[in-house]
């Protein structure tokens, strides 16, 4: 079987370069494990006419509306290796389903690490969340906590307080805030503790309190964290495509990787910040790249 384009990973970004291609009449497979990074999330929010909808309510929508157009297919399975030759692009799912295809859109998204404390697991989704665009009207005014090991905590802070004055920032034990900084969020009323986190504790998904392991426990509502993340797929890395500083596919503004014929859109490619509505334009994007290089091989040279 051989498809204008194979697309690996079923999020908004992998779904909207679906739905353009079959606008355009190109044959499409697009192949996803159903296991999305936000499937702990309650609600996706930002995506205008679509404020507020669950992200498995959003798949089904945009499945639905991409399968609508006749060269659309989808496959549930996961895409274990890809050769090329002749130009082409062999592709071997687990269970061992292949399709060749004359182009390849990577859109698998990232995969994320939580710090290993407990009660972040049960709350991760719920109360605690990663993105103070989605969740921080929900938020808003209550007693709030930021997390991170990362060196964007300080401006993370600094974002917050749009949101609420009663901010604590949690560098769990590692030393990514500079004393001035501190100082800085200190005389604004911002509390910033130095100690590793013991516990997220509260009920139903709920915040309560954040324990330390000193043992002071603070109260707080919700909050925000910053997990590890790392790509989804390593099939970039394999096919020989250049990966920037933080580890994101290297694209051109048409989802264009290093790799002729290879593209890539959404987390993938390292779009920020990470929402729905960004990934789903990242997709569509990459999907006119996509669609106008194949319409120049196709008429050849002049």
């Amino acid at each position: 079987m051989m498809i204008d384009c194979a697309i690996v990973g079923g999020g908004p970004a992998g779904l909207s370069a679906a739905l353009v291609l079959g606008r355009a009449r190109r044959s499409v497979l697009l192949l996803d494990d159903h296991k999305p990074r936000n499937a702990v999330t309650q609600a996706g929010h930002g995506y205008l006419t679509r404020d507020g909808v669950s992200p498995a309510e959003f798949r089904r929508l945009a499945r639905e509306e991409a399968e609508s157009y006749p060269t659309v297919r989808m496959r549930q399975g996961r895409v274990v290796t890809i050769e090329r030759y002749a130009g082409l692009f062999r592709l071997r799912t687990e269970s061992g389903h292949a399709v060749e295809a004359r182009t390849l859109l990577l859109a698998a998204g990232l995969k994320e690490q939580l710090p290993d404390v407990p009660g972040l697991r049960e709350m991760y989704g719920s109360s605690l969340f990663n993105c103070p665009y989605c969740d921080g009207w929900e938020l808003r005014d209550a007693p709030i906590v930021a997390v991170s090991t990362s060196s964007n905590l300080f401006q993370q802070a600094k974002l917050l307080l749009g949101w609420s004055r009663d901010v604590l920032v949690c560098t769990h034990g590692q030393g990514q805030l500079t004393a001035q900084q501190q100082q800085a969020l200190e005389a604004r009323g911002v509390k910033v503790s130095r100690t590793r986190i013991a516990a997220f504790e509260g009920s139903g998904g709920k915040l309560k309190a954040v324990r330390f392991e000193d043992g002071t426990l603070i109260a707080r509502s919700g909050g925000f964290i910053t997990p590890e993340a790392m790509l989804g797929t390593q099939l970039g890395a394999q096919l020989g495509c250049a990966h920037d500083a933080g580890g994101a596919v290297m694209v051109d503004p048409y989802g264009r990787t290093t790799v002729p014929g290879v593209y890539a859109a959404g987390d993938t490619a390292g779009t920020s910040p990470s929402q729905l509505v960004i990934a789903a334009a990242s997709g569509s994007r990459a999907a006119f790249g996509i669609s106008g290089d194949l319409a120049e091989a196709d008429f050849g040279p002049v």
